[in-house]
């Protein structure tokens, strides 16, 4: 049977209601940045603490952040959005249990969470890296000035570090991008649930992923050239290859 193409489709009205295919697609696109934003923030946050945590000379501190680590990279991400979206209310009390159930736009919350938490564990190795990666040197100096330990790591051994796991960094924030199609499973209407919303409406499954596909790409492509420029921008000669 040949397959009837038809490249048109998308400034055809959607039977939502909401305006053209392209509408659709571009309102799905809106859920996938505004996801990707929220779980980059949470993946730094929580990964640069845990990174940190886990080159203190503490026992119990490493053991935790290794603990951290461990959990969240271990259990694959669909998993974990399942448990934070079906299993979490259930253990809840019941008030707080069926306020997370009537939270409104309750799948994007728990996958931007789900996918930060997720993420974390991976931005926690690589800062972890960077720290090691810098001579000891540098935190003695620190000491040597009369700084505090977090004043060091403030002030002279994160601002090397994050310049050094740029690049590694970078392809954790396409990878978040990448992550948030898998949020679809609990209901959140991202680009790639749009996707497969057109083509069970339309029929149209070609034209469809083709229109994804490319928005993927424009978007991880911005992304790369925005961090590469950034990296170019904070590099210090002598601790980026090539600089």
């Amino acid at each position: 049977m040949n397959y009837n193409w038809n490249w048109g489709i998308f400034w055809e009205m959607n039977p939502e209601g909401t305006g053209t295919y392209l509408d659709m697609l571009l309102m799905g696109l809106r859920w996938t940045l505004a996801t990707a934003t929220l779980a980059a923030v949470i993946a730094l946050i929580f990964g640069a603490a845990v990174g940190v945590i886990r080159t203190l000379s503490l026992r119990w501190a490493v053991l935790a952040g290794d603990a951290w680590v461990e959990f969240f990279r271990n259990i694959p991400l669909l998993v974990q959005l399942f448990l934070w979206y079906f299993v979490l209310p259930e253990l809840l009390p019941k008030a707080a249990g069926l306020w997370l159930k009537t939270l409104p736009n309750s799948s994007f919350w728990t996958g931007a969470i789900g996918i930060g938490l997720f993420m974390s564990s991976r931005v926690a190795e690589q800062v972890k890296a960077g720290i090691r990666s810098l001579p000891r040197g540098q935190a003695m100096a620190g000491t040597a000035l009369g700084l505090t330990t977090a004043q060091t790591y403030r002030y002279v051994i994160l601002p090397m570090a994050f310049r050094i796991i740029l690049p590694p960094l970078t392809s954790e924030l396409l990878n978040t991008v990448k992550n948030t199609s898998v949020a679809l499973t609990i209901g959140l209407m991202e680009l790639t649930a749009r996707t497969r919303a057109m083509q069970e409406y339309s029929f149209q499954v070609f034209e469809a992923f083709t229109a994804a596909t490319l928005i993927y790409l424009v978007l991880n492509a911005t992304l790369t050239i925005l961090m590469r420029r950034l990296e170019k921008t904070v590099a210090v000669p002598g601790y980026v290859a090539g600089k």
